[in-house]
């Protein structure tokens, strides 16, 4: 794992329940303030649990991608009271 990797996996871990970042802001976190396209590839292999992803969205208010589809990242968010576009 890279150093981006499991800075951009930290900046995430501290996004808490009921809040979103966006890629953007994660990148920015991460010390890479213009990968924000670098966040969604490393975001999109993440298969740890404990790292919320679901909770990163796209500067635009929508949801963005999600490895288990985007529907089950809206619902994953709607049962932590955030409502996101599709």
């Amino acid at each position: 794992m890279t150093s981006f990797t499991e800075r951009v996996y930290a900046a995430v871990k501290k996004v808490s329940a009921g809040q979103t970042r966006t890629y953007k802001e994660i990148a920015r976190a991460a010390g890479k303030p213009r990968a924000w396209r670098a966040v969604g590839n490393v975001l999109n292999k993440n298969r740890d649990a404990r790292i919320p992803c679901h909770r990163v969205i796209r500067s635009d208010g929508t949801a963005g991608g999600y490895a288990r589809g985007t529907r089950a990242k809206m619902k994953r968010l709607a049962a932590e009271g955030v409502y996101v576009k599709p």
